[in-house]
């Protein structure tokens, strides 16, 4: 088995270099290589992947900032590994804990890990970030009649080929509500695997914002008729 460690990137030089260390420090169970886009970054990130110098990861660079989705969106076209984890550059989720993923689909019990995590004082960003979590998240779970615990999870681990069959289109941070919405249209439901978390603030640069959460409700709803209409068309064509 090969892992990808696919790296969005914009504006994160500050921590980039440590966050990529950390990534490629870990003591994998598997094969590795990170896949790291630069969604047209302003801040010097760019010459800091310049300097990487290690065969596991790969770079790219999008001339201008296109939005998450689309950053991840690239480095699975470039990704070769048999399962893909997105893991962020900013230090707020722990690539030591990868490994913890990984395990229940080593051992044949899940197909999809998602990484979930709780929220404390001294981990959350606000409180209104924390709500609009748990709000989008309840959303998920009653229009899908499931129950997951942290939609908007950056720690996502799946096959690199059903990500890429899912088709996920949304550029921007709405892609996690939408590949979680199609995973759940076709049942796939989440192995979930507790971490830890460490969120920052906006002047550290956190760039999720209530907008996203508003989004993210749309998709699920437009997923889950999508997931609906595909059904009825399938039941009436067999």
């Amino acid at each position: 088995m090969k892992l990808s460690v696919l790296v969005p990137v914009y504006d994160e030089a500050a921590t980039l270099t440590v966050a990529l260390k950390r990534m490629l420090d870990v003591d994998y169970p598997c094969e590795v290589e990170v896949v790291v886009v630069d969604d047209g970054s302003r801040d010097g990130t760019a010459a800091v992947l310049d300097a990487v110098d290690d065969p596991r990861v790969k770079v790219a660079h999008h001339p201008v900032n296109r939005g998450k989705g689309a950053a991840i969106r690239t480095a699975s076209r470039l990704a070769t590994g048999d399962y893909m984890i997105v893991c962020d550059a900013d230090l707020e989720y722990a690539p030591e804990e990868i490994p913890l993923l990984l395990a229940p689909v080593l051992t044949g019990e899940a197909t999809v890990v998602y990484g979930t995590h709780t929220f404390g004082s001294h981990t959350a960003y606000s409180f209104w970030y924390v709500v609009g979590n748990k709000v989008v998240t309840t959303f998920a779970n009653v229009v899908y009649d499931c129950w997951i615990s942290d939609l908007e999870t950056c720690f996502k681990l799946l096959p690199l080929e059903l990500y890429r069959e899912l088709d996920v289109r949304s550029s921007g941070f709405g892609m996690e509500a939408e590949l979680t919405g199609k995973l759940l249209a076709r049942g796939l439901r989440p192995y979930e695997v507790p971490i830890s978390y460490k969120a920052r603030s906006r002047e550290e640069g956190k760039k999720l914002t209530w907008k996203d959460g508003v989004e993210a409700v749309w998709i699920l709803s437009r997923e889950r008729v999508r997931g609906r209409r595909h059904r009825i068309t399938a039941q009436g064509t067999a």
